[in-house]
């Protein structure tokens, strides 16, 4: 049991890990402070120094696994409650990230072409530009959808009962956090651009820090509940061996 807790905990704490690898290469990625007003034809990446692609893109891509090890630690956290519903999560959240894998390793590419794009004849620029909006940016919008389905089967899931999370968890699904996190660009601007270009890495690191803030206070619960039943334990054996010796 100890064993089988260390390594939800430790999952959970990979899981951040992954959030914060990949949220730090995304931001080096993406951030400029001309973000604001630059996003037509991925003109931002002009103001993105070729250094920042490169960091940013390794950081990134070595930093996706880790997001499987986080959905992994969630699945076991919502396993108790039902493995079948706690199943599905865990493969949307696979799904998911396999998809934003193959997307991240995109933008780097993506950013030398923005950067080229003075040596490259205007019409091919843009048949490159309007070919890799479908080819790699509509994966963004599927990502989407599939967090959006995933949020709704983890929230039913803690809904039910029996899962290690309480049920207000369920309002800390990572659709309802992206609405949040990308909301506070349109309101604040000039705080949300720091922010919007690693939203979705927001979101889970949330998501993760409450979960594991959840297994511990689960954990003390059950450590309590223990110490509790084996002192009663311990008073039943001393009243029986009283009346006993009598």
């Amino acid at each position: 049991m100890l064993l089988d807790k260390n390594k939800i905990f430790i999952t959970g704490i990979l899981g951040i890990l992954g959030s914060v690898l990949v949220g730090v290469g995304e931001f080096l990625l993406h951030f400029s402070l001309h973000i604001i007003g630059n996003a037509d034809n991925y003109q931002f990446f002009q103001f993105v120094p070729k250094n920042s692609l490169i960091k940013g893109h390794f950081l990134a891509v070595f930093g996706v696994p880790f997001y499987f090890l986080g959905y992994y630690h969630i699945y076991k956290m919502l396993e108790k409650g039902n493995k079948k519903l706690a199943s599905i999560v865990f493969g949307l959240g696979i799904l998911a990230f396999t998809i934003g894998g193959f997307w991240i390793t995109s933008r780097a590419f993506l950013g030398t072409i923005v950067h080229l794009q003075n040596d490259i004849d205007t019409k091919v620029y843009q048949k490159i530009l309007d070919n890799y909006t479908l080819i790699s940016e509509s994966l963004v919008q599927i990502l989407r959808i599939i967090i959006l389905l995933l949020s709704v089967f983890f929230s039913i899931t803690i809904l039910k009962g029996g899962t290690c999370y309480k049920k207000w968890m369920a309002i800390f699904n990572p659709i309802v956090l992206l609405i949040s996190v990308s909301t506070l660009y349109f309101i604040s601007p000039q705080i949300g651009k720091y922010i919007a270009p690693i939203a979705m890495n927001v979101v889970h690191f949330i998501v993760f820090s409450l979960s594991l803030y959840q297994l511990k206070k689960t954990t003390l619960y059950q450590y309590e509940n223990n110490k509790k039943n084996c002192r009663n334990y311990i008073n039943t054996n001393s009243i029986i061996s009283n009346y006993c010796s009598c």
